[in-house]
């Protein structure tokens, strides 16, 4: 059986029996067992790809910094503007004005 996929290729298929001996020779290999359901389950635990989830509460803007500021929390590496969000947080904490 043939089928096309979206780009336009054409793809065949293997019949019934070819592929019931793809499966057999597939099983048979002690050295490719079929993964066990605790096994598919741990998989399935892993952290998707791509950006993490955030956490739903920021809000993206345009602020301007000094170049010095910005540079000391860049060279610290990376995880820079979670540090300066916290450095904003704890301003915040002891400066409450709102």
């Amino acid at each position: 059986m043939q089928i096309k996929s979206k780009s336009g290729r054409t793809i065949t298929l293997p019949t019934p029996e070819e592929d019931a001996a793809i499966t057999a020779a597939a099983l048979s290999d002690p050295d490719n067992l079929p993964w066990t359901d605790e096994q598919l389950a741990k998989l399935k635990l892993k952290r998707p790809r791509g950006r993490p989830f955030g956490s739903g509460t920021k809000e993206q803007v345009t602020l301007r910094i000094d170049r010095e500021v910005l540079e000391s929390f860049k060279g610290a590496g990376e995880g820079w503007q979670t540090r300066m969000n916290d450095a904003l947080k704890d301003w915040l904490s002891t400066h409450k004005t709102l």
